[in-house]
This record gives structure tokens, C-alpha cells and sequence, in this order.
């Protein structure tokens, strides 16, 4: 049974001629920048961010993903540009992948906020070790799959994404693609070619005042898509005073999600949230756990409580 499993997490990986699909942030509004190079510096502010996610807690080899993205504004010959760079590896049974990419967007207003048109450009790795523990204490080796290099090894490759993002005070709205070239990973030893598929995404999201002026309701609605299968993700957070919220989210591919967070008075921000898979996988698995922290600041010095006017999450 144990085999079986890694062999269906792999395979949903898309090594070979399957698609592989970008790793699943639910709290994909605290990430934007990711995923969307347009985005680096639409905060004005510095911002550092970094999430965990461990994805079906006790099932065997499932994906343990992290990610770090820092971005700031900067300006330069009368230009407002944004500059960032961004981390992410993700494991996920014998496969581990490492993506760094530094990135540039140039800012231009546009009616009453601001379009980023953005490029990142990095180093992509693929790394393998073909080998398990059925339980028995010897370690198998992949074999007889021309999908899966047997000896293993790690590759890289070069990896480049585009990205457009328009935010007002109480709107944003992006659109990008990821692993635009699909380099290619080739193992010579086997003689196996592997591929990061193009990967593409629409974001959105919107701030509601209420009556109360100490609550904000700000729904958001992430597509993302490598052409093969489609990914849904619909979330409504409830904002209290601008420092705490709680919401749900539903994945259309099969997950519903409750998230939590405070934003501290020094500007740092911590988000939780659990997914209660609503797939075949429910057997199998305690769900999904996900932490993210972010501290935005300015360059100059403010010691007041920093307050933020705009749903923006980035």
C-alpha cells in the first residue's frame, strides 16, 4: 500500500510526460508575488513573507512545501518600479524540487491604482532518490518505470515567468504564467527527460466595509491552470479592526479550508489555516496544515502602530 501511494503522489507530480502542478497555497492571498511577478512592490512598503505547508498529514511521502518571497518599491529616473526575489522548495515523496527567482516589475498609474508589469528569472532543481521502505527495512529501488529515472540524480534548468497586477485601495486583480520556457530536466544516466509545465493563474479580490466600521469583509478568488487540469480556489475573510480575521475557503478540485491570523502591533503578521480534504484522500490522510508570517515595513522610521488602509495582503 505504501508503494502504491508514492507511486499516485509521483504520478501526480507529472514527471515525465505528465503535467507537474505548481505547488497549492491556501493562504495564496498573503502570496501573490509568488506566483505573480507583477505584484513585486504594489505594497510600497518592504514586505518579507514565508509560509510552511504540510499537505495530508500522515500520509506517506506527501508534499512538504516552503516558500520565502521579499519585495520592495523603488524609484528610479522619475519611475516607480518593484524589485523582489523568491523561494520555494517543495518535496514530495523521492522528488524534491528548488525554485530561485529574482524578479522586476515596472509600475505605472492607471486611473485610480496602479499596474505592475512584471518578469522574474531564476534557477530551477530537480533532485531525485529513487528509493523506499515498504516496511520491511530494506530500501527498494525504482525500477521498470521509464517514467522514473532509476538512478536518480539532480538537474537544473533555467526558469522564467511573466506577470500583470492592478491594485487600488479596495481592488486587485492579476493575471501570470509561471515556468514560461518549460525547461526541460534531462537525466543521461537513464536517459529521462522531465519538464516544469506552464502554469497559469488569475487572482482577484475586493474589500467590503460594512456598516461597522471595525469590520471588512474581503473576498478574493484564485484560478490556476496548466491547460490539463484546473485549479478553483474561493475564499471570504472577515477582518475585525484591521488586525484580526478568521474565514473559509473552498477548493473546487476538492478541499475546504479555515483560516485564522492577527496582525501584530509591530507590523509582523501570522496566518493558520487547516484543509479538510473533501476528496478520496479524506481515508488516508489527517489533512492539510499551513503557516505564513509577513512583516511589512517602511524605510523610515515610525513608531506608531502600523495601520494598513488596504485590503492588500502582499
Amino acid at each position: 500500500m505504501r508503494r502504491l501511494i508514492v507511486i499516485i503522489l509521483f504520478g501526480s507530480a507529472a514527471l515525465g510526460t505528465i503535467a507537474q502542478q505548481d505547488p497549492k497555497f491556501s493562504q495564496n492571498m498573503f502570496l501573490v508575488p509568488v506566483y505573480n511577478p507583477g505584484a513585486m512592490g504594489a505594497s510600497d512598503r518592504i514586505c518579507l513573507a514565508a509560509a510552511f505547508r504540510n499537505q495530508w498529514t500522515g500520509l506517506p511521502d506527501a508534499p512538504i512545501t516552503t516558500t520565502f518571497t521579499a519585495h520592495m518599491p523603488v524609484n528610479f529616473l522619475g519611475r516607480s518600479h518593484g524589485i523582489g526575489l523568491n523561494l520555494m522548495n517543495d518535496n514530495l515523496a523521492f522528488n524534491n524540487d528548488f525554485l530561485f527567482s529574482a524578479a522586476y516589475a515596472f509600475r505605472m498609474d492607471i486611473g485610480m491604482g496602479r499596474l505592475g508589469i512584471g518578469a522574474n528569472f531564476g534557477l530551477a532543481n530537480q533532485s531525485l532518490t529513487p528509493t523506499w521502505d515498504d516496511g520491511d527495512g530494506v530500501m527498494d529501488q525504482a525500477e521498470g518505470d521509464p517514467a522514473i529515472p532509476g538512478s536518480g540524480g539532480s538537474v537544473f534548468g533555467f526558469d522564467m515567468g511573466l506577470g500583470l497586477f492592478y491594485n487600488t485601495e479596495n481592488l486587485y486583480v492579476g493575471v501570470s504564467t509561471t515556468h514560461l520556457n518549460q525547461t526541460s530536466f534531462i537525466y543521461p544516466e537513464d536517459n529521462v527527460e522531465t519538464k516544469l509545465i506552464r502554469h497559469f493563474y488569475l487572482t482577484a479580490g475586493y474589500n467590503i466595509q460594512l456598516t461597522n466600521p471595525m469590520f471588512e469583509i474581503m473576498p478574493s478568488v484564485l484560478v490556476q491552470t496548466d491547460a490539463r487540469s484546473n485549479h478553483i480556489y474561493l475564499n471570504t475573510n472577515l477582518r475585525y479592526n484591521k488586525r484580526f480575521w478568521g474565514g473559509v475557503s473552498y477548493s473546487v478540485s476538492g478541499a475546504l479550508t479555515a483560516l485564522f491570523g492577527v496582525e501584530l502591533l509591530n507590523g509582523i503578521l501570522i496566518g493558520y489555516s487547516y484543509d479538510f480534504e473533501l476528496s478520496p484522500l479524506l481515508k488516508y490522510n489527517s489533512g492539510s496544515h499551513e503557516v505564513t508570517v509577513r512583516y511589512c515595513f517602511d524605510l523610515s522610521v515610525d513608531r506608531s502602530p502600523q495601520k494598513y488602509k488596504s485590503i492588500r495582503f502582499l
